[in-house]
């Protein structure tokens, strides 16, 4: 009720009530909609698998190259280089894998 006293008189929110009104209305939409969310899931599995994909090769790419540019502008600091950039590589294939993962679990 006083959701609707916000709504209609235009006071301020706080933030918790605002997210609690964008949950209860998200939670009721996906739920009346089941069918519908399962062929959503099945169709968008695979896009964003491929997105996923995507931005891993972009990421990983901008790596490689930031990487090979600095070692190129100074070639005593190649260990350093390598090693600094070894972590975040890393890091950047184990949330591909990952979302790859969660994409292939919204299919099936």
């Amino acid at each position: 009720m006083q959701i609707i006293k916000y709504l209609i008189k235009g006071e301020k929110m706080s933030l918790t009530k605002k997210i609690l009104l964008f949950a209860v209305g998200t939670s009721s939409m996906f739920g009346a909609e089941a069918t519908v969310q399962t062929i959503k899931s099945s169709l968008f599995g695979p896009l964003g698998a491929g997105l996923v994909a995507i931005g891993a090769g972009i990421g990983i790419g901008m790596l490689a190259f930031s990487a090979a540019s600095a070692i190129a502008r100074q070639p005593e600091a190649a260990k350093e280089i390598t090693g600094a950039v070894n972590l975040p590589l890393f890091l950047l294939e184990g949330v591909a894998i990952i979302a790859l993962v969660v994409c292939l679990l919204a299919v099936f």
